[in-house]
């Protein structure tokens, strides 16, 4: 389910519902903002957001000021995804009803942020659990545990400040080397942030810790369970 805060790109979601064989297992709520190529134009046009922020162009920013604007197209006006668009937000509190369990998953790091992370090299909303619960319109009285995501390092990719970055020398020393997925830039990388690390834990609320990438850290480690 994808619901009503999350900006829909149709042709990259219609190709995936392709690749992954989940037409009779995807839903969009009717509320969802349609990103459009004019949106990407306005972005690569922008001096600002190309050279300085380092944005990665894909027209989400432009989309969601279009949004805030109230001028923006929305799910239920776009004929191609006719049989998909649906009331997410009603599905999901049925769901809560009947005593099912539901799982939000976010996008991007807590301080790209663009209240609590280090503005203005952020993306265009919050992006804090939060934020991820009103996006589907669940209220916080729903959510029963918040687990947030850390890695055994930490990335960037993009401009901004980057605590104890590693020259590249070193960071392909350390095989900590990885690329963006929408740009393929690579990403810079540092030594973990306690610090950051609790503050992170504190903006989301969060009640357990994932840590991926130890692997990377400890290569001998690799496939122990």
């Amino acid at each position: 389910m994808i619901g009503p805060g999350v900006p829909v790109e149709t042709a990259i979601l219609l190709n995936e519902i392709k690749e992954t064989d989940s037409e009779n297992r995807i839903s969009v709520d009717y509320q969802c903002a349609m990103l459009e190529e004019r949106h990407k134009t306005q972005e690569c046009e922008s001096d600002h957001l190309s050279n300085k922020i380092g944005s990665t162009k894909s027209g989400v920013g432009a989309c969601n000021a279009e949004r805030a604007l109230r001028l923006v197209k929305l799910a239920r006006q776009e004929t191609s995804l006719r049989p998909y668009v649906t009331d997410t937000v009603a599905e999901i509190h049925q769901a809560l009803s009947n005593g099912r369990n539901v799982m939000v998953e976010g996008t991007q790091g807590t301080f790209l942020s663009l209240y609590h992370g280090t503005y203005p090299y952020v993306t265009s909303k919050d992006v804090t659990a939060s934020q991820a619960c009103a996006d589907v319109g669940i209220g916080p009285t729903d959510v029963d545990d918040v687990m947030i995501i850390f890695k055994a390092y930490v990335t960037r990719v993009g401009e901004g400040p980057l605590e104890g970055q590693l020259d590249r020398e070193e960071v392909l020393r350390r095989g900590w080397m990885e690329h963006g997925t929408v740009t393929g830039r690579e990403r810079r990388a540092a030594p973990f942030d306690f610090t950051l690390a609790k503050r992170a834990v504190q903006l989301n609320g969060a009640t357990q810790i994932a840590l991926t990438k130890l692997d990377v850290l400890f290569p001998k480690a690799k496939g122990i369970r």
